[in-house]
């Protein structure tokens, strides 16, 4: 499914499970765009920004960059969203994680990656973030790959 989104206002479409209480996301419209990684990391925004690109860059060694969404969840969590068609190769070094999985799954992972290498530097704010973040990846219909690269 292409999704091609550059800050649209209505819900992303994303492959979850629906059901009652899910978890949803949306895209942050094009002129939210700038506010929006101050709002989800604080003042380690560039950090967290920067963060999440390495990880991708660490993980997935075919990827050269791209448009990324930004998404908000229901749940008050977020995820940087790489917008590709294409399944990604991902290889997790330190637990022997190797697989493929959607761009919006591999986003999620190197999301979850990000935040918690910010926790780990102190930014103790971000632990609800994470957790919510995590929630979400429990419904995605690629919930045991995500999981499997993030243990």
């Amino acid at each position: 499914m292409a999704i091609t989104t550059m800050g649209e206002a209505s819900p992303v479409p994303s492959p979850v499970h629906t059901a009652p209480g899910a978890i949803t996301c949306s895209v942050v419209p094009g002129d939210e765009r700038l506010k929006f990684l101050p709002r989800v990391f604080g003042r380690r925004y560039i950090q967290g920004e920067t963060a999440v690109f390495t990880w991708m860059r660490r993980l997935c060694r075919n990827y050269k960059g791209g448009f990324w969404d930004f998404v908000d969840l229901s749940n008050g969590g977020f995820y940087l969203r790489l917008v590709r068609d294409e399944p990604l190769a991902i290889c997790v070094s330190t637990n022997d994680y190797v697989g493929a999985m959607s761009a919006d799954a591999a986003s999620i992972v190197v999301s979850l990656f990000a935040i918690n290498e910010l926790l780990f530097d102190g930014a103790h704010e971000l632990d609800d973030a994470y957790y919510a973040l995590r929630d979400y990846a429990m419904q995605h219909t690629e919930c045991r790959e995500i999981l499997r690269a993030i243990d």
